[in-house]
């Protein structure tokens, strides 16, 4: 058996014939040759293949895999069933993604634009490789920007008392065709019953390298006490606050002359950055989730 492993980034729309496969089971032997060997056997090339083991022995193992099929779309269907027989056999969970179906994105943005602009800006520039399908905000502040790219804007008030119905009316207008949610500092707590449309297909951007200052005015804080470093963390959102899978993180040192708002401006920056890696790493599978933690290829 030949197989041809090569390394390439390149967007989905020049490649109609590639998919991915992201895997995650109990580590044992021979499930790299049983993947490459079904692959093989259907006329696939391997273009690119990761994997880790949490635990040699007797821990979890995770797969991606980038191949190149051709007549991709007509069979796709038939391959995802076959593979159901490897699978089972190796109590896999998995996906297979065609690359050339873009992801559709709905981002979540409150008053504060500075994420919202940087995920705009990479779209526009192709460094997502995804369709933003809608705005929706709590607030009118972004509209205007918004449409400028002709990026329909649904403005969806929320306040305390109408909170269900505003959660309501945003489920409705997402639709059933989104793939992943961005909380581009969308400065609301979503509920259980809305996490749970969409579990770990909802990104937020913490102002906080987590864990660390908890309420309001985190800069604030950090400030009196004198931090040395800030930084932003990027994680899935579930039910408990700030608690979710980690998808990354990073800081930048700071020093005593710096103060409030030039943490403010330095946690901005810090923000968009992660953020943006957060999606681009989201949308191009190279995330797996093992209870409250990730796996990232990248």
């Amino acid at each position: 058996m030949e197989l041809h492993v090569k390394r390439d980034h390149s967007s989905g729309g020049q490649y109609p014939d590639r998919a991915r496969m992201l895997i995650s089971c109990p580590d044992g032997p021979g499930i790299v040759a049983a993947v490459s060997h079904f692959l093989y056997q259907h006329g696939a090339n391997i273009v690119q293949s990761d994997q880790y083991t949490m635990d040699p022995d007797g821990g979890m193992f995770f797969m991606r895999v980038e191949f190149d099929l051709p007549k991709l779309d007509e069979r796709l269907d038939e391959v995802r069933n076959i593979f159901g027989g490897v699978a089972e056999r190796f109590k896999m969970e998995w996906q297979i993604f065609n690359v050339s179906h873009k992801k559709r994105l709905a981002i979540f943005v409150s008053k504060e634009d500075h994420c919202l602009v940087e995920l705009l800006w990479q779209w526009q520039a192709g460094d997502l490789d995804a369709d933003i399908a809608m705005v929706v905000s709590n607030h009118t502040d972004m509209q205007a920007y918004v449409e400028s790219f002709g990026i329909p804007f649904h403005h969806i008030q929320v306040t305390a008392d109408t909170k269900a119905e505003a959660e309501k009316r945003q489920l409705e207008v997402i639709g059933s065709d989104i793939d992943v949610i961005i909380l581009a500092r969308y400065m609301q707590i979503i509920s259980p019953s809305f996490i749970e449309h969409y579990r770990h297909r909802i990104i937020n951007i913490h102002h906080s390298f987590l864990p660390a200052f908890v309420g309001g005015k985190p800069y604030a804080q950090a400030y009196q006490r004198g931090v040395k470093i800030i930084g932003a963390t990027a994680h899935y959102v579930t039910e408990e606050l700030d608690g979710g899978p980690i998808i990354e993180q990073d800081v930048q040192r700071v020093s005593h002359s710096d103060d409030v708002n030039e943490l403010k401006r330095i946690g901005r920056t810090i923000e968009r950055v992660v953020l943006a890696r957060a999606v681009k790493w989201h949308i191009e599978d190279r995330i797996l989730v093992h209870h409250n933690k990730t796996v990232v290829f990248n």
